[in-house]
């Protein structure tokens, strides 16, 4: 299946580090953040790619025209630096095509601006580009072809360090708990949808906005639970976890690791994703 990634974020809050480039070419270790996502998916056999570009959409660009494979691959170097013998490579055998959607479009006006190039593809997978997981993809896919679903989005524990504090009549505080110990799941941003998600997007909708609620109206979006690796980078701080775990075994990074059994996910959304959405066997409504 091709894959949508998107691309044209400016990484408002990471701003006075990564000024000069778009947020999905933010450095984790020696490649961007894009980079170790299209690796993932690469590694399940989803090598075709579709890069939505947006702000500073020409450094994506730069940066797989000049690509350099010796950054993360081992080689072999001879004759004066005339001959080199890569002993791995990376992307060869990738695809991207890069589509400038517009400075200031949203989820769904970039989504929409590619339908294009997803012409006779049943389905297909989307992402937002600023988030890694070792969520095992599929599963996520087989649930969801499995189901009449027209798309189905990753749900995931939020990871900010907040607490939840339940207070009683009279503000009596009865109970303070960890977000992350709570029972409320996000949207992750990884996604997997049929082509029929067009005809659910008017001119200048947000993706989970008007669409999705237009799904959810009918019951055609799934969501899939995962409990195991998820981390976004909004901010400086994610950036730094992301760093500090790469430098071990970084748990996204599938293609470095043993085969296992996925881990265990219910397939179901929890009732605190939204006051107004509830969930029952996969389908949001």
């Amino acid at each position: 299946m091709k894959v949508v990634l998107f691309c044209g974020g400016a990484g408002m809050r990471l701003r006075g580090y990564a000024d000069e480039v778009p947020k999905p070419m933010v450095q984790i270790g020696t490649r961007p953040i894009l980079w170790h996502l299209m690796k993932y998916y690469a590694h399940f056999g989803h090598k075709d790619f579709i890069l939505c570009l947006g702000y500073k959409g020409n450094a994506i660009k730069d940066y797989f025209l000049h690509y350099d494979e010796s950054v993360s691959n081992d080689f072999v170097w001879s004759k004066g630096g005339t001959q080199v013998q890569f002993l791995n490579r990376d992307i060869d055998d990738w695809t991207i095509t890069f589509v400038e959607t517009g400075a200031k479009s949203n989820i769904g006006e970039r989504l929409k601006a590619v339908e294009p190039y997803l012409k006779g593809e049943e389905m297909f997978l989307a992402n937002y580009g600023d988030g890694l997981s070792d969520v095992p993809l599929p599963d996520m896919v087989e649930t969801f072809q499995r189901s009449n679903a027209v798309a189905s989005l990753l749900l995931v524990q939020p990871t900010a360090s907040f607490d939840i504090v339940n207070a009683g009549l009279g503000g009596m505080v009865g109970e303070i708990c960890p977000l992350t110990r709570s029972d409320i799941w996000i949207n992750g941003g990884f996604f997997v949808m049929r082509k029929e998600i067009f005809g659910h997007i008017q001119p200048g909708e947000e993706l989970v906005r008007e669409p999705f609620q237009r799904l959810i109206e009918t019951q055609t979006l799934l969501a899939y639970k995962y409990n195991g690796f998820w981390q976004c980078m909004d901010t400086f701080k994610d950036k730094q976890s992301l760093e500090d775990l790469n430098e071990g075994a970084a748990p996204w990074k599938v293609w470095n690791h043993i085969a296992k059994p996925a881990a265990d996910h219910t397939g179901r959304a929890a009732t605190g994703v939204c006051s107004a959405i509830t969930a029952k066997e996969g389908l949001i409504k």
